[in-house]
């Protein structure tokens, strides 16, 4: 059973408020007159008599007009507006002007126990419409977000800017009009603003000019334009006495955002961007902005024995309006139902269409062993956090996990995710890290073939395999069931589409990763990598940079630029990259990096050195073949190169030969037929 955190109930509201221009200054006959005859009119719209008859609509009187407060959706205000416009052809005595804005309002009773509405919706919609002429119908920027979503209404959307309001305060306003209805014409007050504005407008158009080529970069990072059904789950606070049970927290946050997720009507941004606000964020404005959402919720997690308190509230970021909130005291067991109603509440609030598949998987009940799902939760923290130790100990997590309950899919899958990025991580020989992740991928899909994640794992494996028709398919399929799941479409494009040379659509899934994961650092510089494959240096460059704005000491950011610097033939600053990233990671591929760039310098003595360091390096541990190769074509030794490439198609050894057909530094070895022999042999079944 849940408890409110107030008596006083907020819920959304969609508030058109209607008001008569000139009115103060008819005669009392004739402000009753336009007042009944006004009523009439609304009255007759379709919208109000559909909403009323539904029980959606509260009528707010005041004394030169009215609002209306519709519960359906953001458009029925708006169509309203426009059944009153037309309407008020036939009657030219009528002058009047609207404001929309949805936000939340509450009922609440006065002194004479008459119940209406207030609420900052309210509120504001009053304020936009304080700001029009007569003929306008002005709406907040929030509800043009709204309405944006559909191309129906775009053309008839119209930015005004910011228009002042009482106290300097300032409202974002867009004007709604068609070629018949509406006032085309700016608002008086809305130019008042402009000609206050205007010496400080000349100042910035000045500085601006001078900020130059800086203006592009900040300007790139400032736009703010949020859709209305986006949000962040912001990391929730551990509140309990234990500050072990953090991990619960995190878990919660984790699965909210999860089920979030796989509702395709909504922008859902990832946990890696949203951990970076972990420490009580005061302006939520501004995180928003860096999320690129509309909306953020907050929440705290409190569990002691068998017991758990969730408090969470939904909050609109742009305004700082608290849409809604909720304090759930449960037992342990019914924290599934907690998630999945925390879910719905959210997608019903930001009015995101759910399909009855999606309504499914956000209720879906992954096991009955609250123990196997603590150890899950504990392995899922491990497994975001990356790392070779980490990852090793979220497997141990999940197969724990498994041993509790041996048909949890979500574990399963957990496994997949882990393993399938060991490699990468550590080292280990990816034939045998491959084949474990793809046995538990296969094995979650067998209990559960509507896991994304798990699609995914099984596609990055398969791809390591040149399945890369497979690979598609799986990574497809992941992006249905789980549109807003970041990793998907970033191993989908850094991946097959990639290694098969479909750029224009790797670098859309890989924008659209970045999306969802605005702040991570290995989607940022994956981009770029994909940029760099496509032979576009310059725009790689750039984005490694911006990578290295998010992330200074990411060692994998110094690298690839470093690799672009290569290529564009720049050495010593090549070289400088490569030895920032060395200084920041041990891992032997920067070395290898750093002594082809040596070797193109003049330093043959580097790579020779280096692939002796490599030989010995293989009696106690796994070395990529490409690593060999790479160094081979550095020295100019085409038929070594080949031969090492040769063995890492036969056994399969090594992701990054996936991408034999890209690489730009294998090009010296094109046109060899042999070279060819082998890029078909790794993406010639593209099509199979």
């Amino acid at each position: 059973m849940s408890a409110s955190s107030s008596d006083v109930k907020f819920e959304i509201g969609h508030v058109l408020f209607i008001d008569i221009v000139g009115y103060s200054k008819l005669l009392l006959h004739e402000q009753s007159q336009r007042i009944q005859e006004l009523r009439e009119i609304v009255r007759a719209t379709e919208q109000f008599r559909l909403a009323e008859a539904q029980g959606k609509l509260m009528r707010l009187p005041t004394g030169d007009g009215g609002a209306l407060v519709f519960r359906t959706s953001p458009e029925a205000p708006v169509l309203c507006a426009l059944e009153i416009s037309n309407a008020l052809k036939t009657h030219p005595e009528l002058h009047v002007r609207m404001g929309i804005h949805s936000g939340p309002v509450s009922e609440v009773a006065d002194l004479n126990e008459q119940v209406n509405m207030a609420g900052a919706g309210v509120n504001i919609a009053q304020r936009v419409m304080d700001c029009g002429d007569a003929g306008h119908i002005l709406l907040s920027k929030h509800v043009a977000e709204d309405l944006e979503q559909s191309a129906r209404w775009q053309p008839q959307l119209h930015d005004l800017g910011e228009c002042e309001i009482k106290h300097g305060d300032r409202l974002h306003l867009v004007n709604f009009y068609t070629q018949e209805l509406g006032n085309p014409e700016a608002p008086t007050k809305l130019r008042q603003t402009l000609r206050k504005r205007r010496p400080a407008l000349i100042t910035a158009l000045i500085l601006l000019t001078a900020a130059g080529v800086g203006y592009y970069f900040f300007s790139q990072r400032s736009a703010f334009k949020s859709p209305g059904k986006s949000i962040a789950v912001l990391p929730f606070e551990n509140l309990s006495r234990d500050p072990d049970n953090a991990y619960f927290a995190e878990g919660m946050q984790d699965e909210i955002l999860a089920r979030l997720s796989k509702i395709a009507d909504l922008k859902v941004i990832s946990r890696t961007s949203t951990q970076r606000f972990k420490s009580a964020p005061a302006d939520l404005r501004e995180i928003a902005k860096q999320l690129g959402v509309a909306n953020v919720l907050e929440g705290s997690v409190q569990k002691a024995a068998d017991q758990v308190r969730v408090n969470v509230q939904l909050i609109n970021a742009l305004n700082d309006a608290h849409l809604w909130g909720d304090i759930y005291d449960r037992k342990l067991t019914d924290i599934f139902a907690v998630e999945s109603d925390i879910a719905k509440t959210i997608a019903d609030t930001l009015q995101a269409k759910l399909t009855g598949a999606e309504e499914q998987l956000i209720s879906a009940r992954p096991t009955s062993d609250l123990t196997a799902y603590d150890l899950y939760l504990k392995g899922r923290l491990l497994w975001s956090k990356r790392g070779g130790e980490n990852l090793r100990q979220a497997i141990g997590f999940y197969e724990q996990a498994i041993t509790r309950d041996p048909n949890y899919a979500l574990a399963y899958s957990g496994v997949a995710e882990a393993y399938a990025l060991l490699p990468q991580y550590t080292g280990a020989a990816p034939g045998d890290a491959y084949a474990k992740a793809k046995t538990a991928a296969l094995k979650a899909l067998q209990l559960d073939d509507k896991l994304a994640e798990a699609h995914t794992a099984l596609a990055l494996v398969i791809a390591s395999e040149f399945d890369i028709a497979g690979a598609i398919r799986e990574f497809q399929r992941a992006i249905v069931l789980n549109p807003n799941y970041a990793t998907a479409h970033h191993w989908y494009g850094v991946g097959p589409l990639s290694a098969v040379g479909r750029f224009d659509e790797a670098i859309a899934e890989a924008k659209r990763a970045i999306e969802l994961d605005p702040l991570s650092p290995i989607m940022n510089a994956n981009l770029g990598e994909i940029l760099l494959w496509a032979h576009r240096p310059d725009e790689a460059m750039a984005q490694f940079r911006k990578t290295l704005e998010i992330d200074p000491t990411f060692y994998y950011a110094h690298e690839v630029l470093g690799q672009a610097l290569q290529l564009k033939g720049d050495i010593p600053a090549a070289i400088t990259e490569y030895t920032r990233a060395q200084q920041l990671s041990d891992f032997v591929e920067i070395r290898v990096r750093l002594a082809t760039a040596k070797a193109q310098s003049g330093d043959n003595g580097a790579a020779n050195q280096m692939l002796t360091e490599l030989e010995e390096l293989s009696r106690h541990r796994y070395v990529s073949p490409y690593l060999r190769a790479l160094l081979y074509v550095s020295l100019g030794n085409r038929d070594e190169a080949i031969r090492w490439l040769g063995h890492g198609i036969a056994d399969h050894q090594g992701y990054e030969i996936a991408f034999i057909k890209v690489d730009p530094f294998l090009d010296p070895l094109r046109g060899d037929p042999r070279f060819e022999a082998l890029v078909q042999k790794v993406v010639g079944a593209e099509h199979k």
